[in-house]
C-alpha cells in the first residue's frame, strides 16, 4: 500500500493573478471551465458538494453540475435524498471543483434553494430515457433490502411508462447555490499557492483579495 506521505504532486502548471483575474467570479468560473473542456479534463462538472444537517452534522458527496449562469449554479436530486432533507433544514451550502490536470481548485459557498419546476422539467427532458426512469425508480438516501428490489422497480416502470414520455416526478427537481464566497486556487511550486477569493457586497459587487497559501 502507498505511503500517503510520500506521494508528491509538482504544481508548476500555470499561475493566478488578482491583477488578471475578472471583476465577477462566475465569469473568472466560466473562464476556467472552458479551459479544463479544452485539455479534456475528465469530469470538469464533477464536484464536491456539502450540506450541514439541523443537528450541525456535516456531511458531502460527490455529484455533476448541470448548469451555471450569472444567477448561480445548478445541480438536480432527489427531494427526499439526504442532501435535501439538509438544505430544506439548512439552505446554505459548499461546492468544490478540483481540476487536477490544471492543478486548479474552485470553493464556492452560498445560499441554495430549488429552481422553478419548468427549469427541472426543461432539464428532466434532456436526460435519457433510462436515467429519467431511475429517478422514479430510486428512494434515494432510503434503504433497501437488496438490488433486485431496485431492479424490479425499474422493470415495473418502464412496463408503466411503455409508449409514453416520462413525466417528472413530483419528488425530483434541481437547486440553486448562489454564492455569497468564492475562491479560486492555483497549484504553484513549493506550496506557495495562488488563492484568489471574491466575497459579494451588499450591493452585489465583489470584493477581491489574494489569500495566503
Amino acid at each position: 500500500m502507498p505511503d500517503p506521505k510520500n506521494i508528491r504532486i509538482d504544481y508548476t502548471v500555470g499561475e493566478l493573478d488578482e491583477s488578471t483575474v475578472l471583476p465577477d467570479p462566475i465569469g473568472q468560473f466560466a473562464r476556467w471551465f472552458d479551459e479544463a473542456a479544452v485539455v479534456n479534463v475528465a469530469g470538469a462538472n464533477v464536484m464536491t458538494l456539502a450540506t450541514v444537517a439541523a443537528d450541525g452534522t456535516p456531511s458531502a458527496r460527490v455529484l455533476l453540475l448541470k448548469g451555471f449562469d450569472s444567477r448561480g449554479f445548478v445541480f438536480f436530486t432527489n427531494y427526499t435524498s439526504r442532501k435535501a432533507r439538509e438544505l430544506e433544514a439548512n439552505p446554505r451550502a459548499a461546492m468544490v471543483f478540483f481540476w487536477e490536470t490544471l492543478h486548479r481548485q474552485v470553493r464556492i459557498e452560498g445560499t441554495v434553494a430549488r429552481v422553478s419546476r419548468t427549469e427541472s422539467e426543461e432539464y428532466f427532458r434532456t436526460r435519457p430515457r433510462e436515467a429519467q426512469i431511475g429517478a422514479w425508480a430510486s428512494h434515494q438516501s432510503g434503504q433497501v433490502a437488496a438490488r433486485a428490489v431496485l431492479e424490479e422497480r425499474q422493470k415495473a416502470l418502464e412496463a408503466r411508462f411503455a409508449g409514453g414520455e416520462v413525466p417528472l416526478p413530483d419528488f425530483w427537481g434541481g437547486y440553486r447555490l448562489v454564492p455569497a464566497m468564492m475562491e479560486f486556487w492555483q497549484g504553484r511550486p513549493a506550496r506557495l499557492h495562488d488563492r484568489i477569493r471574491y466575497t459579494r457586497k451588499a450591493d452585489g459587487g465583489w470584493v477581491i483579495v489574494r489569500l495566503e497559501p
